[in-house]
């Protein structure tokens, strides 16, 4: 075969490659635009903005310089006892609205297992709040979790005095110890019924032959859910823990209508973020978004990989 053979027969294949993927390139590319500006183009620049000493609001205008100064955001930050605190806090929150509503999630899931009479009216009741916005749920909740006590008692401190369960009564957010722990529960509230839908949708995708199998085999209840249900549920509570765990690291709006910007029991990254924007310190805040974005990414990426591995071994 002669050269010139040899490049036509190439040409035509890289012609028939165009004509394969190049009308779905172009049915994507805008939205390849579109991300790459909106999502990549201003994480690039929130991590720019983060390394430069841009902190009032005359540097913002462009009337005073902006140097570029590294990681000393980064560095100044984790020195910053609010900041610290702040992270705790978000820590604390994290995991108690992450045990919340994982274990009423699959608990509510495991009762309606099996289709009963009447389930769909309790999948609806426990799906309800979730269809509630944060802000609305939040007022309802900061008057729930009012701090008043003895005559000065509403919400529910009230309702445990009129119960006559006055021990009970606490200061809910405005205690510095159980503030945080306080403002998890409507939190937890509002997503055990998502997390409920997503445990049902698990224990009904196994295949009932495959119970069958195992009660055949001589396996009773206790052996049919841990060796052969719990362990098919993996990839839902895996699913689960990713949603909520990054959906808590940048909770904000039910904090802040619950609490307050500057309340401090219930201070979190999020809010301190907010707080430095509204003093034109641009720079601070996008230091914390930035590792706000990493926390965030250390959880979502290996749950990609496992994913990706997953799919490939199918």
């Amino acid at each position: 075969m002669s050269s010139s053979q040899v490049k036509l027969r190439k040409r035509k294949r890289s012609v028939g490659g165009i004509k394969q993927w190049g009308p779905a390139l172009l049915l994507i590319s805008p939205s390849l635009v579109l991300v790459g500006f909106f999502v990549y183009g201003l994480i690039g620049t929130n991590i720019y903005t983060s390394m430069l000493d841009n902190h009032t609001a005359g540097q913002l205008n462009g009337a005073e310089p902006v140097h570029f100064v590294g990681l000393d955001n980064f560095i100044a930050l984790f020195k910053n006892q609010d900041f610290l605190w702040s992270f705790r806090n978000l820590i604390i929150f994290t995991v108690v609205f992450l045990l919340g509503t994982l274990i009423l999630g699959f608990l509510w899931a495991w009762l309606l297992e099996r289709p009963l009479k009447g389930d769909g009216i309790f999948r609806s009741v426990y799906m309800f709040p979730m269809a509630v916005s944060f802000i609305a749920s939040g007022v309802v909740w900061r008057w729930l979790l009012n701090s008043g006590q003895g005559a000065d008692a509403s919400g529910l401190n009230r309702l445990f005095q009129s119960l006559g369960l006055g021990f009970l009564q606490n200061s809910w957010i405005a205690s510095q110890k159980w503030a945080i722990i306080a403002i998890a529960v409507p939190a937890i509230w509002q997503l055990s019924g998502y997390i409920m839908a997503l445990f049902l949708a698990g224990f009904r995708g196994i295949p009932d032959e495959l119970r069958e199998a195992a009660r055949i085999d001589g396996a009773n209840e206790w052996q049919l859910y841990t060796n052969i249900i719990f362990p098919q549920l993996t990839p839902v509570a895996l699913s689960a823990v990713i949603i909520i765990g990054h959906m808590s690291l940048k909770s904000f709006d039910l904090i802040m209508a619950i609490a307050d910007k500057n309340w401090y029991q219930t201070f979190v990254p999020a809010i301190d973020m907010y707080n430095a924007m509204t003093v034109n310190d641009h720079s601070r805040a996008a230091a914390i978004g930035t590792v706000l974005l990493l926390v965030v990414a250390a959880l979502v990426i290996p749950y990609l990989i496992h994913d990706a591995k997953g799919q490939n071994k199918r």
